[in-house]
């Protein structure tokens, strides 16, 4: 049943997806081919999908091949699934397309990459009108780097906030919904208000998240200091450093109060994405911060009646994965084409149908559809053959993308861009360790630290 519903979703999308403007999901004029291409399979590189086996990338991909064979193009294209950690495929696409080892035309780059690989000539500029208006604005800004659009965005991403409304019940809190201006303090008096209420022998601290020594805890530190000063900037446009001592111990100080052992899960300092969903889903917390494409997961665990989703408090970081074209491709302007199609406004609609957040806003809007909207598959990180569990409004789309995931990607804030990206993230990581050490140092001492550190690795 799966795999009929998913290749009537690639038929579907080939009769939908041939005209409209250029916005529409692969309708409208494509970026013309070069004559210089040369016909052949389109490769394109990314992490693993998590929407599953034949996940919604893999069917847009033979929607677009389908297209093709009518057309009697000559072209194809083939998707390929990197293995490893976001660090490990990142140091995969810079090795292979500096030395040109592999034959990738088009990458998926973590929205964090992009200045890096424009910066080293990896990838192609692209025509500006990839990314129209209709793009989320805080989204659209992942896609330049000094003054060209290098990467289309292609799913998005943000912090968010799961928690369980049965363990709030039991504790006698009404009611249940979290509204969009919960605070941290909010979230500490129901932590409080949980203990002595539920079962010892699953429940134990109020809240986890992803604090281990990589790019999680880099996020949740962001999301720290951004909150704690909202305009604060650790780079400016040209990715120089721009920090400051103060707005690093404000900082500093409040990742401290997050993560404060009487409110912190003790395994989230070792905890990457899949463990703190693990220990949220065995009902070890009653807080989880996490990102939206856990959201069917989730479900398939728990009712609508035992879990909720709310914007993250304060400030939350935006993630997400941008289409590339690499600079040796010999099919650039066939694979401008292809991303135009994935990342038009009705594929948009099927990623976030799916579970991705979509970097559209039309695609929260009426007036698309996922042209099998209602009959895919729901995305599941555990796989296909799952049935949808996922609530959903009215027009098919997941219950909370309008009200919640909308707002929440249009307020995020950015993670410093700059093309010295991984030597950031590495130190801001590395120096904010001993936060969660025995004995961790005072606000300034860490601030200090951290700014010498920075100043090092980044120019100014």
């Amino acid at each position: 049943m799966i795999r009929r519903l998913a290749a009537v979703l690639a038929l579907l999308l080939v009769a939908a997806c041939t005209g409209g403007d250029g916005g529409t999901g692969g309708g409208g004029e494509p970026v013309a081919s070069s004559s210089e291409d040369v016909p052949g399979v389109i490769v394109v590189a990314s992490g693993r999908d998590v929407t599953g086996k034949n996940g919604i990338r893999q069917q847009l991909i033979d929607a677009w091949n389908q297209r093709q064979q009518r057309e009697n193009s000559g072209f194809s294209a083939r998707l390929v699934e990197l293995p490893g950690s976001a660090d490990e495929q990142r140091s995969q696409l810079l090795g292979a397309l500096q030395s040109g080892s592999a034959d990738y035309d088009v990458v998926n780059l973590d929205v964090t990459w992009v200045p890096e690989f424009a910066a080293a000539g990896l990838i192609r500029a692209l025509p500006e009108d990839l990314v129209d208006d209709d793009v989320i604005p805080s989204v659209a800004e992942t896609a330049w780097w000094d003054g060209d659009v290098y990467a289309v965005p292609f799913n998005s991403d943000v912090g968010l906030l799961y928690y369980r409304r049965d363990y709030l019940r039991q504790a006698g809190v009404h009611p249940t919904d979290l509204g969009d201006d919960a605070s941290w303090d909010d979230l500490r008096d129901l932590t409080e208000a949980l203990d002595g209420h539920l079962p010892a022998d699953a429940y134990d601290k109020g809240w986890t998240t992803q604090l281990a020594a990589y790019e999680g805890r880099t996020v949740n530190a962001v999301e720290a200091f951004a909150s704690a000063v909202r305009d604060v900037a650790l780079v400016d446009e040209d990715g120089r450093y721009t920090g400051d001592v103060g707005d690093l111990r404000a900082g500093v100080a409040e990742l401290r109060r997050r993560t404060e052992p009487p409110y912190t899960l003790q395994d989230a300092v070792h905890s990457d994405e899949a463990a703190s969903v693990s220990d949220f889903a065995e009902g070890r917390t009653a807080f989880l911060r996490h990102w939206p494409y856990v959201y069917p997961a989730l479900h398939r665990t728990f009712t609508e009646e035992q879990l909720g989703v709310a914007p993250l408090p304060g400030r939350a970081v935006l993630g997400g994965q941008n289409l590339a074209v690499a600079k040796g491709s010999q099919r650039a302007g066939k694979a401008a084409d292809l991303i135009r199609f994935l990342t038009g406004r009705e594929s948009e609609r099927c990623l976030l149908d799916a579970g991705f957040a979509a970097t559209r806003s039309s695609a929260y809007g009426d007036g698309v559809r996922c042209p099998a909207a209602g009959a895919g598959p729901s995305a599941s990180p555990t796989g296909e053959g799952a049935a949808d569990r996922v609530p959903r409004d009215a027009a098919g789309r997941p219950a909370y993308a309008r009200t919640i995931l909308l707002p929440a990607l249009k307020d995020a804030v950015h993670r410093p861009r700059t093309p010295l990206y991984g030597a950031f993230t590495q130190t801001f990581t590395a120096q904010l360790g001993p936060l969660f050490g025995n004995d961790p140092p005072g606000d300034e001492v860490l601030a200090q630290r951290l700014d010498a550190a920075l100043r090092r690795v980044l120019p100014d």
